[in-house]
């Protein structure tokens, strides 16, 4: 079965870096953000199991996302991908509810670590 899922990063670049390092035999569905707003736009959508989201972006960023996400109940797992691996941004995204930290640059084998910890592949 087809997992919709949600690629959350303000960089084309690291959006594209992301989706390739996906495990190539995982069913997915791929929607796709340039910023925290857009994000909950589509969370408020409804449809998406998934959304790999970066912490460091202009305007909403990935901490207010979570917030937001939380305080709206909008329900998808949420593994978080960011250059900022600093123990308080690790544990404040946890706490605001991601399931998953994966730091930048993003390795496939990192990902279907994580996925596979959460029981999506």
């Amino acid at each position: 079965m087809t997992m919709p899922i949600l690629v959350v990063d303000d960089s084309t670049m690291s959006r594209k870096l992301l989706l390739k390092a996906l495990p190539e035999d995982w069913d997915v569905s791929v929607t796709q953000a340039s910023g925290g707003e857009a994000a909950l736009d589509v969370l408020r959508q409804g449809g998406v199991d998934v959304m790999f989201l970066d912490l460091t972006m202009p305007g909403v960023d990935g901490f207010e996302v979570l917030r937001r996400k939380g305080e709206e109940g909008l329900d998808c797992i949420t593994i978080v991908v960011s250059a900022d691996i600093q123990e308080r941004a690790v544990e404040q995204a946890l706490e605001l509810g991601a399931q998953a930290f994966v730091k930048k640059p993003v390795e496939a084998d990192r990902i279907r670590q994580a996925l596979e910890e959460l029981g999506l592949v």
